[in-house]
């Protein structure tokens, strides 16, 4: 229900339902299932399961000891997951049901660190932090081997894709490959090459070749007959995950030219990479969309957001699936490596999000970071935006929905296209600030310029060409028309009104202003709205009145006269800053939200709150309508994104429909109780759960001809549930003394015809008939006392009617 109408034909929001939450996946540990429908990855003491297709969470699998997950392992047929927890348990998992099916001690003295399946489902094996590798049989459910030799954690355990070898291999601190032969539970070789962690291991599809990818910046073919190191491929990154490419596939895209073994590597400087290991050439290097140069990338490489932390080969799809180190999915089409989809795993810090596309499809978030995600609504899926070198703190979205700009800590601002299927792209780019950037504003009737406000105390307008150069083309570099010296203090908003004649400004030292934006480029100072004891975070201009909204520091919200400056409208109910404020409804009501995590429904005329929305639990730095005014979009510093559905039609019709289906109702009651088809009467008048309308049915019957029969007869038939109900309604009617025959003759057909035992299986009938007691002592009383007064009475009528016929 957000909108009421009033006399004016004005509609008005009144309530807003969180219509869909981002869940965002962070992660330590991943995998993908066999059948590349869902991707399991860890939070906490939570696995998540996310389904590819639409990009939502599905399932949630969480211990109940909150402790955190140290590894979890997904058996080759679905159908089993099992997790190790820092409690020293491994539980078992009907994960489609979220509910465990086994739980049993995990034997390691300290936490398991790697788990993993062997290809026929039945044999688990869990690889612990004190050395010691474990072998289940989960269909038997006791432990088959202890295999100790390893020094430090075993952080890498692999069985070897042909089963009947029962073989496994394990990697600890000491960079040694362990492979071990399960039938006499020996140690049969170690395998030294790496001089730093083993991260992974891929296989050949006829079982005998292998390679290893490390953290030393290179990978080794392993002949697994002779046991030997057949090639070292220096790869000059530290490496996370290495997958074989499979044989009989036109990979010639990606520089596959020859049958010889080519492997694919994913590591530090977050790229894919295509390797001949015969020659130990890098034969393909994946493009990433990037303004970095050469020697940047080389800077960038040592703890890079970009860096690759996970690699998995999906046959069935050919498809590559990558994690980065900021916990973005990145999913792979063989054989050209193009982009399939994207998810981002982690936001951090939520410092602002909007709507984007002509139907407002996307949204576009700013997060404690350099780079920009755009969300598809759909699917959850995302592009990630690369450019600014530092923060991204603010972004604004031009009117037709598809241009939007952004600025940043790194001094600079861009301008940023979408295309008709979604891709984004910089088209524009400009850096004359001398301190961050945290405020910018489009131009409202075309896109024709914008106006950025920093903590150098100066708004810029920048003017934007005609037209955007085309993909491939060079950046347009754009240069600012006008600087004016605007405040005092930070500059932490500008907003341009709906004309693109005037320019608002709110700054850190408490006040607003207003400026003239003409057409020759000046900028002038055309009043000071004061009045704020605090800083003022946003300005905002109403879309059909001269009015200015501005929200502070000092926990208010106000509304200024654009003619005089003065403060029409002062709205309190936040308890800490007020950092977003926007108009909806055509101009009639206000949205704030602030640092005590809610958002606030204001209605302007009677200056009342008439909703508040609790979802978030940190400052809500996003805030945004869409076009259509049916949707809104909140971010907050909990890294959550939710996206607000307007309820309000939806509710009102429920309400018409309900009220119809009631008057439906009353009018079949009054048409039964003419036909005195009384039995039918009760069980509507019960159904509508009105105790009014069920004692007027209870009267018409006790009125009638043979009354106590026909009660008894009707309310016996009644089903238990609605004896229930009549037994709760008359409790009701037994505090009213007009009503309590009534509720004494039903109460006498239920305890005469309904053993005890059986009214006390009846919901509340405990409580009921307690209720019942002292009122019905009250109503006794009541009566004795009238009776004692009529008899009184009665006797002194007859005495009084004898000495009259004895003096007649």
């Amino acid at each position: 229900n957000i909108k009421e109408k009033h006399t004016e034909l004005q509609t008005y929001k009144n309530n807003i339902s969180a219509d869909l939450p981002f869940n965002l996946y962070v992660y330590f540990f991943f995998q993908i299932s066999k059948d590349e429908k869902y991707i399991f990855c860890t939070c906490g003491s939570r696995v998540n399961v996310l389904e590819i297709s639409t990009g939502k969470i599905v399932h949630c699998i969480e211990h109940d000891d909150q402790e955190d997950i140290t590894s979890f392992a997904l058996s080759c047929d679905d159908e089993m997951l099992v997790t190790a927890s820092r409690a020293l348990l491994l539980k078992q998992w009907d994960w489609r049901q979220a509910s465990c099916t086994r739980s049993w001690r995990a034997i390691h003295t300290i936490p398991v660190a790697s788990m993993t399946f062997d290809s026929t489902s039945t044999l688990l094996a869990t690889g612990g932090c004190d050395g010691t590798i474990k072998l289940w049989d989960v269909v038997k459910q006791y432990c088959t081997h202890n295999l100790k030799g390893s020094s430090g954690v075993v952080h890498l355990v692999e069985f070897h894709p042909d089963i009947k070898r029962l073989q496994l291999f394990s990697s600890s601190l000491d960079c040694g490959i362990r492979l071990w032969d399960l039938r006499s539970s020996q140690c049969l070789v170690v395998l030294q090459s790496h001089y730093s962690a083993v991260t992974s291991l891929s296989f050949s599809p006829d079982g005998d070749t292998m390679v290893s990818s490390g953290r030393d910046k290179i990978c080794t073919v392993w002949d697994l007959k002779t046991r030997q190191a057949k090639r070292t491929v220096p790869v000059y990154e530290a490496v996370e995950g290495v997958v074989l490419l499979p044989e009989n596939t036109d990979l010639s895209e990606i520089g596959v030219k020859s049958k010889d073994l080519h492997f694919i590597t994913a590591g530090s400087k977050g790229v894919l990479r295509v390797w001949e290991a015969s020659s130990a050439r890098c034969v393909h290097t994946q493009s990433l969309p990037s303004t970095l140069t050469s020697e940047e990338e080389e800077d960038e490489e040592q703890d890079s957001p970009r860096s690759l932390t996970y690699l998995f080969h999906l046959p069935e799809s050919s498809r590559l699936a990558t994690v980065t180190a900021e916990h973005n999915i990145l999913l792979y089409q063989l054989p050209g490596l193009s982009t399939q989809q994207q998810f981002v795993g982690y936001s951090d810090e939520v410092l602002d999000v909007k709507f984007l596309g002509k139907g407002d499809t996307h949204i576009v978030v700013a997060t404690n970071s350099c780079q920009l995600k755009v969300f598809e609504l759909l699917t959850n899926s995302c592009q990630i935006l690369y450019g600014h070198t530092d923060t991204v703190l603010t972004l604004d979205v031009f009117r037709k929905g598809s241009l939007f700009a952004s600025c940043a800590k790194d001094r600079g601002v861009r301008v940023w296209q979408m295309d008709g299927d979604g891709q984004v792209r910089c088209v524009a780019q400009g850096c004359s600030h001398t301190n961050a950037v945290g405020s910018i504003s489009c131009s409202r009737m075309k896109a024709s310029f914008i106006v950025t406000g920093s903590q150098d105390c100066t708004v810029k307008v920048w003017d934007l060409p005609a037209e955007f150069p085309t993909a491939g083309e060079e950046i347009h570099q754009l240069t600012a028309r006008a600087t004016e010296k605007a405040h005092d203090k930070d500059v932490n908003s500008v907003a341009v009104s709906p004309n693109d004649k005037l320019l608002a400004s709110g700054s850190q030292d408490r006040t607003a202003k207003l400026w003239s934006l003409s057409g020759d480029g000046t900028v002038g100072l055309l009043g000071v709205f004061r009045g704020h004891r605090r800083g003022v975070w946003a300005v905002c201009f109403s879309p059909v009145d001269q009015v200015l909204a501005s929200s502070s520091a000092d926990g208010t919200t106000k509304l200024w006269g654009l003619q005089d400056f003065s403060c029409l409208k002062t709205f309190e109910g936040h308890d800490a800053s007020v950092l977003k404020v926007v108009f909806v409804s055509r101009g009639t009501q206000l949205l704030t939200s602030g640092s005590d995590g809610l958002v606030k429904l204001w209605t302007i005329k009677t200056n009342e709150c008439v909703k508040t929305l609790d979802a978030h639990q940190d400052k809500v730095w996003g805030l945004h309508p869409s076009r259509k005014d049916d949707r809104m979009v909140t971010g907050s510093a909990d890294s959550n994104i939710t996206v607000w559905a307007d309820v309000t039609e939806e509710e009102l019709a429920e309400e018409q429909a309900k009220q119809e289906d009631q008057i439906l109702k009353q009018q079949e009651l009054s048409n039964l109780l003419h036909e005195k088809k009384y039995l039918k009467a009760l069980g509507l008048a019960i159904s509508l759960d009105q105790p009014h309308t069920v004692l007027t049915v209870i009267k018409a019957i006790r009125e009638g001809e043979n009354s106590s029969q026909l009660l008894e007869k009707t309310v016996l038939k009644l089903r238990v549930d609605q004896k229930e109900s009549l037994l709760r309604f008359c409790a009701v009617w037994n505090t009213n003394a007009r009503n309590c025959q009534d509720a004494q003759a039903v109460l006498q057909v239920l305890l005469t015809h309904l053993p005890p035992e059986e009214l006390l299986q009846y919901q509340g009938a405990r409580t009921h008939l307690e209720g019942l007691i002292p009122y019905t002592e009250r109503h006794m009383q009541r009566i004795g006392r009238l009776l004692q007064a009529s008899m009184f009475l009665n006797y002194m009528w007859q005495k009084m009617r004898v000495a009259g016929a004895t003096s007649g």
